[in-house]
């Protein structure tokens, strides 16, 4: 049995103390920390036996833990993963691994030191089951080789006054990383066009139209609009040389009345990738119970996806391309 401290319990927190504590084989939550305690004890609460920390840095260094999730406020990732790497115990960290490359960087230099793999990044999309069809008929070579990748990337709504950086940093960043671990290979330019802001954006600037360059030439576009207003909708289609492979919104039932055929679609993430949030949390219990390994995107992968989104921000934030340079 591995035991798992939670840190964060907001709404991605709690979701992942719930599966941990019912759902995921051969896992059990044994403590949880939030700055808020009232929301930790709350969710502590719902599995027996669970200890609610006053500490993050007790919650890691604890003899009842032997893993470490970390849900909490992007600006805390990298004190948290250091801190968990320092005490040699495996660590899932939700994205971003940190909010900067130099973060990020010093994270994988803090691995790399260890001398062995610790650090999993939260990008679940790996683990959809559509997204995982998707990648074996690329693999596959049914397609030929890929020449565009489309993506779409769309909330019904977001927070007033949403920095225009975040539509980026905050969603658009799922597609970088699938976008890379579908085509395997890297990014070496990014371009953002603005589009008329929505009259439901404000200040934000809202849609944007992000366009990825790899090394061998693939484009990749990624449309991001987070005040669409209708729902919370994830699709794409990647068109080779010879044939085509699109993922759009599974549904499970269609209505069909007066002349009208319709789907209910989902108001945030949840629902939707509900399932590759279980997928991911199980492979990465099951890396740690049966070679001591973590499973999942890397350390390495967490610094990719940082750079380039990063990238992406100063192509917004100036109007011009921008070179994507790794470490």
């Amino acid at each position: 049995m591995i035991r798992i401290g939670v840190i964060g319990t907001g709404v991605m927190g709690a979701d992942h103390a719930r599966l941990l504590g019912s759902v995921v084989a051969g896992a059990a939550l044994t403590a949880v920390y939030d700055l808020d305690a009232h929301r930790a004890a709350a969710v502590a609460g719902t599995v027996p036996g669970t200890r609610v920390f006053a500490d993050a840095i007790a919650l890691i260094r604890a003899d009842t833990v032997d893993a470490v999730l970390v849900a909490s406020s992007d600006s805390t990732h990298e004190e948290f993963v250091l801190a968990s790497i320092a005490a040699g115990k495996p660590v899932l960290c939700e994205k971003p691994l940190a909010p900067t490359p130099e973060g990020c960087q010093r994270i994988v230099d803090a691995e790399r030191a260890a001398g062995r793999r610790l650090v999993s990044v939260g990008f679940m999309r790996r683990y959809d089951p559509g997204y995982a069809t998707l990648k074996s008929t690329v693999d596959s070579g049914a397609l030929g080789a890929p020449l565009l990748l489309h993506c779409v990337h769309r909330n019904p709504s977001a927070p007033a006054g949403l920095p225009s950086a975040m539509p980026i940093l905050g969603s658009a960043v799922h597609e970088i990383d699938i976008a890379r671990w579908l085509l395997g290979e890297e990014f070496v330019a990014a371009t953002v066009h603005t589009p008329r802001r929505s009259r439901s954006a404000g200040r934000t600037q809202d849609p944007q139209l992000l366009v990825l360059e790899t090394a061998s030439g693939v484009l990749v576009d990624i449309e991001v609009f987070v005040n669409a207003r209708y729902g919370y909708e994830v699709r794409c289609e990647l068109v080779g040389e010879d044939a085509t492979v699109s993922l759009d919104t599974p549904a499970a039932t269609q209505l069909r009345r007066d002349s009208f055929v319709g789907r209910v679609l989902p108001q945030d993430w949840l629902p939707r990738f509900g399932e590759a949030y279980r997928r991911e949390l199980q492979d990465w219990v099951d890396g740690l119970r049966t070679d001591g390994v973590p499973r999942g995107a890397t350390a390495w992968d967490g610094y990719v996806a940082t750079v380039v989104a990063q990238a992406c921000v100063a192509a917004l934030e100036s109007g011009t391309r921008q070179p994507v340079k790794l470490d």
